[in-house]
């Protein structure tokens, strides 16, 4: 089991449809102990999809907008843990009036409001947890393609490629600490994250049909297992790069 014995804390898992879910489920199933983050009206949520994990994983409270409980993070994870190996980062959203097409008229507000949940977020929760990581490990985020503008992504096309270069930072800096920074760039899925976002339906269709390998928009496994390369030893010599687990879209100069 390539993640015997480690300890990894994940965030973002809404239910047993995220892609936060499924690392969760496939980091057990490698050898892992696993500890997930909610807060306020979606713990419920969290829990119940946390009831179907095998062992049962304890859920901490974690609002990555609220600078108070950030600096708590530390504290919540140290009473369970002495130490941490990794880190998923799956936490995104961006207001309404951020995506749908309205990139030119959305407001300030809601661009700051997306990179800070989407991007600055990676940061601050590996500003808090870098001491629990005294002998290295990986931080694994989620993102989307931003080297293209998507139909309706707008300023969460933004916020990921803010994610990309906070990510390539975090390499650079926690590097010599052993820590390692990677994303993976997963293709469109059907999930809570992306329920939410105008037109990502007929992206996700036209992606299965595109991609080289075929993409199912139902089956978050492909994401999950690249992820699980990045969390463990096998992925020792790489960091501050992006994984594109998307079925081979990626490759392709257009969507065709």
């Amino acid at each position: 089991m390539i993640l015997a014995d480690r300890r990894i804390l994940v965030t973002g898992v809404v239910n047993r449809h995220s892609i936060a879910y499924a690392i969760a489920a496939a980091a057990q199933r490698e050898g892992a102990e696993v500890l997930l983050s909610s807060f306020g009206r979606v713990r419920r949520m969290t829990e119940r999809a946390a009831a179907r994990l095998d062992p049962l994983p304890d859920v901490i409270d974690l609002d990555v907008d609220d600078e108070a409980d950030l600096d708590r993070l530390h504290d919540r994870v140290g009473e369970r843990w002495d130490r941490l190996d990794g880190i998923v980062h799956a936490i995104a959203h961006a207001p309404p009036e951020a995506l749908g097409g309205g990139f030119v008229s959305a407001p300030r507000s809601a661009a700051l409001a997306a990179f800070e949940t989407s991007a600055y977020s990676l940061k601050a929760i590996a500003e808090r947890l870098e001491p629990l990581m005294g002998e290295g490990g990986a931080i694994v985020g989620l993102d989307f393609d931003a080297s293209r503008a998507w139909p309706a992504y707008d300023w969460m096309g933004v916020a990921k490629a803010g994610l990309e270069a906070v990510n390539r930072y975090l390499a650079r800096d926690l590097g010599p600490r052993g820590i390692r920074a990677n994303l993976v760039a997963a293709g469109p899925l059907a999930t809570p994250a992306s329920s939410g976002i105008p037109g990502l339906a007929a992206l996700a269709d036209h992606w299965a049909r595109a991609a080289p390998l075929g993409w199912d928009v139902e089956d978050p496994a492909p994401v999950a297992d690249a992820a699980l390369f990045l969390l463990s030893d096998l992925s020792r010599g790489v960091s501050g790069q992006i994984l594109h687990a998307d079925g081979g879209a990626s490759a392709l100069a257009a969507l065709s």
